[in-house]
């Protein structure tokens, strides 16, 4: 099994497969965790891809799903690839725990919708400008481990761009006046943020400091992620700054989420309008 560093869509696949057999096959968690001699527990981290995926525990559950042996062969073929390490694994050392597994969807997303109540969205930041934030977030952090998260935010942004990812966000206008850095800095963030928005895949609303309340105002940072597979709906990641990040999946949660942020990128001005100065 693979060390834990955040499961791969791969894995978050298989592991849906398999609850999804469990399911239709109308098999509980406890009759699955006999057929492994196991508890269910055992059982409810595979579905949840919390564990690796050995072989013979894959196997062990198909035979009691009663699987075709086309399904069984597919998913007992998929277990190598499900297995390895995401690219990020030798990045932990720049991660907290909760970004493993976000960055494991957001590394095969093809939309990613984010919204920041008071500063420059995360995936739009310059590398002067997050290594501002992180030093204030992250104050006893030496000087190589602060320059490994700003070179991890960049490796992320690198990854989206080559794979072509869709990147709408929306952020107030204060964001632009909030000074992070010294006044370089936030010239640099208005400057590269203006050049973004000229980028055929990506998408920046900018709500002016004059805007009446919208959906989303006064609301902690939110992402929705969307991955081009239909075992996995979109993910929601919810962040309460200095308290915790929650990655929600659950489809009805995620849905109040979207029609929120929907609603504010509506009321914005629309994608194109100028920075505001």
């Amino acid at each position: 099994m693979r060390p834990r560093s955040g499961p791969t869509v791969e894995h978050r696949v298989l592991a849906a497969r398999l609850r999804l057999l469990r399911e239709r096959a109308g098999v509980s968690l406890r009759t699955a965790a006999d057929a492994l001699d196991a508890h269910p527990a055992t059982v409810r981290r595979i579905e949840r891809a919390e564990t690796g995926l050995d072989a013979l525990q894959v196997a062990g559950l198909l035979r009691c799903y009663e699987a075709p042996p086309t399904v069984a062969e597919s998913i007992l073929a998929g277990l190598g690839a499900a297995n390895l390490p995401g690219w990020w694994h030798g990045w932990r050392d720049a991660m907290e725990s909760w970004q493993q597994d976000v960055i494991g969807v957001e590394s095969s997303a093809s939309l990613v919708r984010t919204w920041h109540p008071a500063l420059v969205p995360e995936l739009l930041r310059t590398p002067a400008y997050a290594a501002g934030l992180y030093r204030m977030r992250y104050p006893e952090d030496s000087p190589a481990r602060l320059e490994r998260r700003v070179e991890l935010l960049g490796e992320r942004r690198r990854r989206l761009g080559e794979r072509g990812t869709a990147l709408w966000a929306l952020l107030p206008a204060a964001a632009l006046h909030t000074r992070v850095g010294d006044p370089e800095t936030m010239a640099g963030q208005r400057e590269a943020l203006a050049e973004v928005m000229e980028q055929q895949h990506v998408t920046v609303q900018v709500v002016p400091l004059d805007h009446p309340p919208h959906a989303l105002t006064a609301v902690p940072p939110l992402h929705l992620l969307r991955v081009p597979a239909p075992e996995i709906g979109d993910q929601a990641v919810l962040e309460t700054p200095g308290v915790r990040v929650d990655l929600v999946d659950d489809p009805e949660a995620v849905m109040a989420h979207r029609i929120r942020l929907d609603a504010a990128c509506a009321a914005a001005p629309p994608p194109g309008t100028p920075l505001p100065l």
